[in-house]
C-alpha cells in the first residue's frame, strides 16, 4: 500500500505519538515538520494520513486498553495452617445408617428423621465450635438437600456450599460456621 503524500497534509508516524505536517517529499523520503517546530524524516510507510482531527471512539480506545493490559494473575486462596488441619465432621443422612429397618416408615417420615438428625448434628457442631460440617445427602431426585438448604438458611451464622467434588461428588453439602458471630 503506497500513500501519496503532499506538502501541508497532516501525518502521524505510525510506531510513535508524533505528528506533523508534511514539508517536503523527495520519492519515499517524507520530511515531516513536527509540532515542536523540529523537522525529521520519514519513510512514506511509516507515516499515515490524518484528516483533520482525529476521532476515537470510546469503544475503540477500551479495545485497545485491554490489548496492552497484563491479564492478573489469579489469586489463589490462602489456607491457614490451623484450617488445613482441622478435620471435618461428617454427617451422613442415607437413611439406612440412621435406622436398622425403614419397614413401615412412610417417605415423610423418613425426610423428617433426617433432618431432625442434620439439625441435632450442626446444633451440636456450633455448641462444640467445630467450623466445617459436611452433610452427606446424597444425589437422588434433591428432595433432601433442598430440605437442608431450607434448614441452614434458618441459621444467621453459617454459610454452605457443595462439598468437595472429588471426594463426595454432587451428593453432599458443606456447611461452614462462623465462631465469632
Amino acid at each position: 500500500m503506497k500513500l501519496n503524500f503532499e506538502v501541508g497534509d497532516n501525518v502521524e508516524v505510525l510506531d510513535d505519538s508524533i505528528k506533523g505536517t508534511v514539508e517536503a517529499v523527495d520519492g519515499n523520503l517524507v520530511t515531516v515538520l513536527l509540532d515542536d517546530g523540529f523537522s525529521m524524516q520519514y519513510a512514506s510507510n511509516e507515516l499515515v494520513k490524518i484528516a483533520g482531527k482525529l476521532t476515537v471512539t470510546n469503544f475503540e480506545v477500551a479495545e485497545v486498553k485491554k490489548e496492552k493490559e497484563t491479564p492478573k494473575r489469579k489469586k489463589t486462596p490462602t489456607v491457614k495452617p490451623k484450617e488445613r488441619n482441622l478435620p471435618k465432621m461428617e454427617v451422613d443422612l442415607h437413611i439406612q445408617n440412621l435406622v436398622k429397618s425403614t419397614r413401615g416408615m412412610s417417605n415423610f417420615d423418613m425426610l423428617n428423621l433426617q433432618i431432625e438428625t442434620a439439625k441435632r448434628q450442626l446444633d451440636f457442631a456450633i455448641q462444640k465450635r467445630i467450623q466445617k460440617v459436611v452433610f452427606i445427602h446424597g444425589v437422588g431426585e434433591g428432595v433432601l438437600k433442598e430440605e437442608l438448604q431450607y434448614l441452614f438458611k434458618k441459621y444467621e451464622n453459617i454459610k454452605f456450599y457443595d462439598a468437595e467434588y472429588q471426594k463426595y461428588g454432587l451428593g453432599a453439602t458443606e456447611v461452614y460456621i462462623y465462631q465469632n458471630y
